[in-house]
């Protein structure tokens, strides 16, 4: 009985039984193969930023977790951009956030609106931010504008030219 009065007590108010759903947002990082002598996995950041470029949260880092006493972590500074917006702040691993670096092809990324940053991101105006760096290669910046809690599905993408492929963006 308990369960069912807030449906009832809507439905007679004519206010539908739902509650409004978060946005969930799907990301696809394409990772290219170099055609290099020694190929190394990017280490990868991908965090959001207000329109100022002011930073609003991190969603992801690869690095090489597996190296002994915590040695992976001391190439993060070079994602240059991430490193001066929230890497030198944080203690890695970061649960939820940090991971092992990916192979070449599409990464695919999900996250609840519920949960995480999204959870605390207000409605607006935002950059998606994806920052690749090699070892014994290059680094690159990918940004993806969009707007959070907008009405109706959005789908955007942006082009890397050498250290990142295509970034693929919906927000449902």
């Amino acid at each position: 009985m308990r369960k069912l009065l807030p449906f009832a007590i809507t439905s007679l108010l004519g206010v539908p039984a739902m509650n409004a759903v978060a946005a969930d947002l799907t990301l696809k990082v394409e990772v290219p193969r170099l055609n290099v002598a020694e190929y190394h996995k990017p280490y990868v950041a991908i965090w959001l930023e207000k329109p100022d470029q002011t930073f609003a949260g991190n969603l992801a880092v690869w690095y090489d977790m597996k190296k002994k006493d915590n040695e992976g972590t001391k190439w993060l500074k070079d994602m240059r951009q991430w490193w001066r917006r929230s890497g030198r702040e944080l203690q890695m691993p970061v649960e939820g956030v940090s991971g092992a670096t990916r192979t070449t092809g599409e990464q695919t990324l999900s996250f609840a609106g519920d949960k995480g940053v999204l959870a605390k991101l207000p409605a607006g105006e935002y950059q998606l931010i994806v920052e690749a760096a090699r070892e014994g290669g290059g680094r690159e910046v990918v940004k993806v504008p969009f707007q959070w809690q907008a009405k109706g599905e959005q789908n955007l993408k942006a082009q890397g030219s050498h250290e990142l492929g295509t970034i693929a963006v919906t927000i449902k």
